[in-house]
């Protein structure tokens, strides 16, 4: 059923575990090890700030469970444009379901019942929910209060912001995922002067990367300057 899924479902190749710097993370990175490929959890609930990684692991375990030969299924939330609530019809049978954003549908009478229904199948099925947000459980702004305390009921984890130093080590770690070498004071120079949520920084790090291959050159400091004079001036 994965494999039939509209576009907008598709899952994105580069975000796997692999691609993921862990940082101060890596706790959460074994919980959701553990949950895709021994089943510890029925549900966990994963939150943090938006441009921490949440979607970024929820694609990775995704991949994950594929490799394991287990059904899943993703849907990223957007509050200004949410599909039909039908969409959940069906899912229960799956091994595992991923909703991301789910603060997202808070205040949607009809989605919070969609949702709430679907959670009591999905359970009854003895099937895994991994859910993410940008606030813990009991922050949900649901209107519907049994759904808000069923976000509760699993494993609960939050994402640590990462501090300067391993936002540089991030960089790294992706700029090697995708080929090429970021130095530390090069990885510095982007954060200081570019941008500083992850988001932003992966959508600069497959510019540059575009970039040194035209190029066929090192990434220093000043090359760098050129290559983001050169977008500036698109």
């Amino acid at each position: 059923m994965a494999e039939q899924l509209p576009l907008q479902f598709e899952f994105q190749s580069d975000q796997s575990f692999a691609s993921f710097y862990a940082g101060n993370n890596q706790e959460v990175l074994n919980h959701l090890h553990d949950f895709i490929e021994v089943g510890t959890e029925q549900q966990i609930y994963l939150w943090g700030d938006a441009g921490q990684g949440k979607t970024h692991l929820l694609q990775a375990c995704c991949h994950c469970a594929r490799q394991h030969d287990k059904s899943v299924f993703y849907l990223s939330f957007n509050g200004a444009d949410l599909p039909d609530p039908a969409l959940l019809e069906g899912l229960e049978t799956l091994d595992i379901v991923c909703l991301d954003n789910i603060e997202q549908i808070a205040g949607q009478k009809d989605w919070e019942q969609a949702l709430f229904n679907f959670y009591n199948r999905h359970r009854d099925h003895d099937k895994q929910l991994l859910l993410s947000a940008d606030c813990p459980p009991k922050y949900l702004p649901f209107q519907l209060p049994d759904l808000k305390t069923r976000m509760s009921w699993g494993l609960t984890l939050k994402l640590q912001a990462m501090n300067d130093e391993q936002l540089v080590k991030a960089l790294s770690h992706k700029a090697k995922y995708m080929g090429f070498d970021i130095a530390e004071n090069v990885g510095a120079f982007l954060l200081s002067h570019y941008a500083r949520d992850l988001p932003a920084l992966w959508l600069l790090l497959k510019k540059i990367d575009h970039a040194t291959l035209a190029a066929k050159r090192k990434l220093t400091i000043p090359f760098l300057k050129q290559i983001m004079a050169h977008f500036d001036e698109r």
